[in-house]
This record gives structure tokens, C-alpha cells and sequence, in this order.
């Protein structure tokens, strides 16, 4: 393990509080690259993303992704956790926190739109960071690539009725621009230039240079990880600045919520003897937000300065550092998993 890998949580640390000062000292700037989005997908974070993600693509052998069927389990797990348990305890929780240990910390209006921007989150599955998540814990490339392609697929259909049963709205508008780019950006391009990528080298005649390939990679994909993170919150940095007792509110429930999903995913993948490799990715699909997803739909249906968008905003800046603390635990938890021959 590489200096950046064995000291991650430090390197991330550092860049959230880099983040937070540069964004403060020089909001002007942040504000241009934010300015800098197609159909609100920020194209900078799109770039940064593409680049931690292209090395996992490179590992994709299309070859063993037809195998991929003759273990199920993994993705029955991932489809049942992220859309029949994710949403519906995201909005338990919402209310209850909301409307029930908050409300004398929070007017019902707000409060509301606090628990909308926070069912948005858990109706949005992960599309691109499970691929910086499953690199880290090692899993298996091949399986995380169908379990995110399914994922994507299912959203499709699933994503408005759920969010309308769960906001009690009938008239859901899913930013289909949003979706598709971002599936394009994050999943498509660097899919396709790792496959083309990986071709070419082994046309050379040796796995050698592929692995060496992807190992001096390495190191660039934890560069585009911490510049990442200090973009993201670079561009909230104001508003951490102006609003912390709301974000610290909002980020409790949403902090129970991503790791109870995680550990409810971890005990089923134990129940159903996933080997590791499988059983990593599968918890973190379950457990992440597509958070582009969510903060279009919320500034669509409740304005840009609205509660929920600032609730899916504060779901972004929660997202990094907890699945970095998540990763650490599903790497520590290899041997409780079945054997990995």
C-alpha cells in the first residue's frame, strides 16, 4: 500500500479544511469553476472524477463479465438494500429527527424541506464513486461494473415513483439530462477508454505492462479524490461558514443513515457468504448517494436556496469522509468475509 492509500483519511482531512479556507478567502473563484456545469453536473468534478475512476475500468476484463450471472447474490443485495430499505428508512429517519428531536431547533417548513432534500438522497444510488470505493477495498471490477450497470438501469423506472410516494408530490420531473450525463461521464467515457486502454496493452502480449500500467495510475486517481473534495466543499465553504448548526443537524441523521445501511448490508452479504471482493462493493453501492442526481431534482422541485437542496448539498459534503471511515472497516473486516480462492 502506497503512501497515499496507507495515510488517506489524513490527505482528505487536509483537504476539507483546505477546502473550507481557500473557498472563504476566495469565494470569486470557487464560484467560476462552479459556474462551469451542463445540466447540474459540474464538468471539473465530472474530469476529476473520470480520472479516479479510468484505472478501475482498465481492470475490466469483458471476458469475466459474463461469469458474473453464476453469482447472483451480490446484486440481489445491492437491488433489495438501494431500493425496497435505502428510501423508505432515509424518510423514517428524516421525520423523526425533523419533526420529532429537532423541532424546537427548526420551523416545520424547513424542517420539511430538510427531510425532502434528505429522501432525494436515498432514492439516488451511487453511480460514480462506488468505483473509487470498490478500488480501495479491492473488489472485484468486473462485478461492480454490472452492479452499478443494473443500478443505473433501475433507477430509470424507479426513481419517480418512489420519490413521488415518499414526497407525497405527483408530479416528479426527472432531470434526464442529469441522469444520462452523468451516467455518460462517469460510467460510458472512462468504460470505454479503459477497455480500448486495456486492449492496446495486451495486444502487446503481456499482463506485465497492464498492471504496471495501472499501479503508476494509482497514485493519480487519490490526486483527483483529494482535489475532489476540495472543490466540494471549496464551493460550500460559505455556507459551512453561515449555517453550521443547520448542517451539523442535518448531517446526524444522514450520518445513522449511511452507516446503518452499511452494517444492515455487511450482516446480509456475512448471512449469504459473499466472498469479499463482492461483498465490499455490494455495501458501498448500498450505502452511497447520487448525490447530482438529488440536488437537481431538489433545486427543480424547491428552488436553489431551498432546504432540501441545502440537505442534498450537506449529503455531499458527508458522503467523502464517511465512506473513507467505511472503507477502513470493510478493509479490517476481510476475514469475516468467505475465503476469496
Amino acid at each position: 500500500m502506497g503512501i497515499f492509500e496507507r495515510y488517506l483519511s489524513v490527505w482528505v482531512g487536509l483537504a476539507i479544511v483546505a477546502g473550507v479556507v481557500l473557498g472563504n478567502l476566495s469565494p470569486d473563484s470557487f464560484a467560476i469553476v462552479a459556474g462551469l456545469e451542463y445540466a447540474h453536473v459540474n464538468l471539473v468534478i465530472a474530469v476529476l472524477i473520470w480520472v479516479m475512476i479510468y484505472p478501475m475500468m482498465v481492470q475490466i476484463d469483458f471476458s469475466a463479465v459474463k461469469d458474473v450471472g453464476k453469482s447472483p447474490k451480490g446484486l440481489i443485495l445491492t437491488l433489495v438494500i438501494n431500493w425496497l430499505i435505502k428510501p423508505f428508512t432515509m424518510a423514517a429517519l428524516g421525520w423523526l429527527f425533523f419533526k420529532v428531536f429537532f423541532v424546537d431547533f427548526v420551523d416545520p417548513q424547513t424542517a420539511s424541506e430538510y427531510i425532502a432534500g434528505m429522501i432525494l438522497l436515498g432514492v439516488a444510488p451511487c453511480t460514480a464513486m462506488v468505483f473509487v470505493w470498490s478500488q480501495l477495498t479491492k473488489g472485484d471490477p468486473n462485478y461492480t461494473l454490472v452492479q452499478v450497470s443494473v443500478n443505473d438501469l433501475v433507477m430509470v423506472v424507479a426513481f419517480a415513483p418512489i420519490t413521488a410516494l415518499l414526497l407525497g408530490v405527483s408530479d416528479i420531473q426527472v432531470p434526464w439530462a442529469t441522469l444520462l450525463s452523468s451516467v455518460g461521464l462517469y460510467v460510458v467515457l472512462p468504460l470505454v477508454a479503459g477497455a480500448i486502454t486495456r486492449h492496446l496493452l495486451q495486444k502487446k502480449g503481456s499482463d506485465a505492462q497492464l498492471n504496471a500500467f495501472v499501479a503508476n495510475l494509482k497514485p493519480w486517481s487519490m490526486v483527483g479524490l483529494l482535489a475532489t473534495v476540495v472543490l466540494l466543499f471549496g464551493f460550500q465553504a460559505e455556507t459551512i461558514i453561515a449555517q453550521p448548526q443547520d448542517i451539523f443537524l442535518i448531517a446526524i441523521p444522514l450520518m445513522i443513515q449511511t452507516y446503518g445501511i452499511f452494517f444492515v448490508a455487511f450482516y446480509a452479504a456475512r448471512k449469504l457468504k459473499l466472498t469479499h471482493k463482492i461483498a465490499a462493493p455490494a455495501c458501498m453501492i448500498a450505502t452511497s448517494n447520487f448525490f447530482e442526481l438529488a440536488v437537481a431534482v431538489a433545486i427543480s422541485l424547491f428552488g436553489l436556496h431551498s432546504g432540501a437542496a441545502l440537505a442534498t448539498v450537506v449529503g455531499v459534503l458527508v458522503e467523502v469522509p464517511v465512506m473513507l471511515s467505511l472503507v477502513a472497516i470493510a478493509n479490517r473486516s476481510r476475514h469475516m468475509f468467505a475465503d476469496e480462492a
